[in-house]
C-alpha cells in the first residue's frame, strides 16, 4: 500500500489542551477574580472528573443524566457543543457565573492549546514529500486560528469538522470528506489519531490507521514520527 495523503485528528494526536488548573487559573485572572487555594484545587479537579474541558480526555467520564441526550450529538453543531460543555462545566461550584461562559471561549483560544513537540518536523517533511494533510475532528469549533498562531497551518490543506459536516467519527462519512478534499482514495490515505473508536471509523474505508498516546505535550516527545516512516 503506498500511501499518498495523511489525516490527522487534532486534539490528542497534534495538539493538546492545556490542563484544568491552567484553564480555570487563566479565566479567573481575565475576570480579576481570586479564590482560596483549597477551593481553587477541589473545583479544578471537579472540571477536569466531569470531562468539562473539550479535548481534556479522549472518552466522556461518566454523564450526567440530564445532559446525557446532549453530550451524545454535542459535535454535530456548535451550540449544542458549547451548551453540552458549559453544562458540563456548570456542576462545579465556581464563584461567579459568567465563568462557566468564559471557560469554554477560552478553549477555543491558541492560549490554551500546545502541539506536541514532533508535530511541526512531521508536518513539514510530509509537505516536503508532497504528501497532502488533513485534520479530521470531532469538534464544535473551528481549530484552524490555533494551527495559524502555532505556525502549522501551512502544512494542512483541509480542515474536514464534523460541526460542519453534521456527522461525527467514526462514521465513515467524515473520513470520506477529507480524501474527497485532498483528491485521494481511501486506500491511499492514512488516519492518525489517539482514539481507537473513533479514529479507528476510517478503517472501514480502506485507510491504514497509526494510533498515537493521549499523554501530555512533555510525555510524548516523538509519537508522531513514526508516520514518516509509513510514507
Amino acid at each position: 500500500m503506498t500511501i499518498k495523503a495523511v489525516l490527522f485528528d487534532f486534539s490528542g494526536t497534534l495538539f493538546r489542551i492545556e490542563s484544568a488548573d491552567s484553564w480555570l487559573r487563566a479565566v479567573l485572572d481575565d475576570a480579576e477574580l481570586t479564590m482560596p487555594d483549597e477551593e481553587f484545587v477541589r473545583a479544578a479537579r471537579g472540571l477536569a472528573d466531569v470531562g468539562a474541558s473539550p479535548g481534556g480526555t479522549t472518552h466522556q467520564p461518566h454523564v450526567p443524566e440530564h445532559l446525557a441526550e446532549l453530550i451524545a450529538v454535542r459535535d454535530v453543531d456548535a451550540s449544542r457543543h458549547r451548551a453540552a460543555y458549559t453544562g458540563l462545566a456548570r456542576e462545579v461550584a465556581l464563584p461567579d457565573d459568567r465563568l462557566y461562559d468564559a471557560l469554554y471561549d477560552r478553549h477555543m483560544t491558541p492560549a490554551a492549546w500546545r502541539p506536541y513537540p514532533d508535530a511541526r518536523e512531521v508536518l513539514a517533511a510530509l509537505r516536503e514529500r508532497g504528501v497532502p494533510v488533513a485534520v479530521v475532528s470531532n469538534i464544535g469549533w473551528d481549530p484552524r486560528p490555533v494551527f495559524v498562531e502555532h505556525g502549522l497551518d501551512p502544512y494542512v490543506d483541509a480542515y474536514v469538522l464534523s460541526y460542519r459536516h453534521g456527522v461525527t467519527k467514526p462514521d465513515p462519512r467524515l473520513f470520506a470528506a477529507a480524501c474527497e478534499e485532498l483528491g485521494v482514495a481511501p486506500g491511499d490515505a492514512l488516519m492518525v489519531g489517539d482514539d481507537r473508536r473513533a479514529d479507528g471509523g476510517a478503517a472501514e474505508l480502506g485507510c491504514a490507521l497509526h494510533f498515537v498516546d493521549h499523554l501530555p505535550v512533555d510525555e510524548r516527545p516523538g509519537g508522531l514520527r513514526p508516520v514518516l516512516d509509513l510514507i
